[in-house]
């Protein structure tokens, strides 16, 4: 992709006769980073409705696609397919437009926002494309009668699409010179490993959905795994992340951390915390629906938190400053 030169984008820019607004024609870099913000908002709030479409049962409300019905976008009136399910789920399908408009439009004002800064626009041109494979695998999904395996590529899916807007948002926000560690490269190392156990924790509870009671439609087959055994290895992985984090913040001590890590890291020992507390209760209790979903919002958070925390361990330098046009340049005395 090329690089615009500095100051060669026009002030006003128009589709015909209509003048395209400020904020996307000439973006501030707090355009660009509030754009980023509402993908990051908009992609774990599309999760938390795909677990809605599981437990409410609605996974099929529209059972084909890319349309509802066939012959039909939207939902109509069906004798075998109750209206509030496919509420559910053409709802569900109605947010990947939200999140394709912000993604689109952080990667517009990316592009134009002075000076061109080819890391933040590879990284914003991740997120319209990552809706597109989002929809694509989501409409696999339905295809497959919502199959356990395609469910949990879907949640995994868009799990990656959550790291990368919250790495998106936080470039917004610093510089391109190369990161130097604000942590020593040991704990470094460390974060590297609470990674890897985040992602195998988010694996296994895919796992461990797909082994219990929600598939989305009563007739979908399970995963033929014992749950509880899921549940144990979900369980120890999630102590192995709170071992990891514990040993990351006794670390931290003898460093020099900066005030944002040190709260980002705060953020996150609550988190995981409060994840742990709501995965066993809703074990516990059975799986009810309204646990699940709010399991699936804490682990959305969790997401965020810890793709933070391994932004906050390096430093990019300031934001810079964007080069001034032609007709802002004082004149020559």
């Amino acid at each position: 992709m090329s690089s615009p030169a500095d100051g060669a984008f026009p002030d006003r820019l128009t589709i015909g006769f209509v003048p395209i607004p400020s904020w996307i024609s000439r973006p501030t870099p707090r355009v660009v980073r509030t754009l980023a913000l509402a993908v990051v908002v908009t992609q774990a709030l599309i999760s938390v409705t795909g677990a809605t479409v599981r437990v409410t049962g609605s996974g099929l409300g529209c059972p084909t696609w890319p349309q509802c019905f066939p012959g039909s976008m939207v939902p109509i009136e069906h004798p075998e397919v109750a209206a509030f399910h496919q509420a559910i789920e053409f709802g569900n399908r109605l947010l990947t437009f939200v999140i394709g408009f912000f993604a689109l439009a952080c990667f517009l004002t990316a592009r134009r926002c002075p000076p061109y800064r080819p890391r933040l626009v590879r990284l914003a041109l991740v997120m319209p494309l990552g809706v597109v494979a989002q929809a694509i695998i989501g409409g696999m999904t339905v295809l497959v009668n919502l199959a356990w395996w395609s469910v949990s590529v879907h949640f995994m899916a868009s799990a990656v699409l959550i790291w990368l807007a919250t790495v998106l948002y936080k470039a917004a926000g610093e510089g391109d010179r190369e990161p130097v560690g604000v942590v020593p490269r040991p704990m470094r190392t460390l974060l590297v490993g609470l990674v890897v156990v985040t992602a195998a924790v988010l694996v296994v509870g895919t796992l461990v959905t797909a082994a219990g009671p929600h598939a989305g439609d009563p007739d979908t087959p399970r995963l033929g795994f014992s749950v509880e055994t899921l549940v144990e290895v979900h369980g120890l992985l999630v102590m192995a992340y709170v071992l990891l984090l514990a040993v990351f913040g006794v670390w931290l001590r003898s460093s020099r951390p900066t005030k944002a890590l040190l709260k980002t890291y705060g953020a996150a020992c609550a988190m995981v915390l409060v994840q742990g507390a709501i995965g066993s209760i809703q074990y516990h209790l059975g799986v009810p629906e309204a646990m699940v979903v709010l399991h699936v919002a804490a682990a959305t958070l969790v997401i965020i938190i810890t793709a933070l925390l391994w932004g906050e361990s390096r430093y990019r330098g300031p934001l810079p400053e964007p080069t001034p046009t032609p007709a802002e340049e004082p004149a020559a005395a």
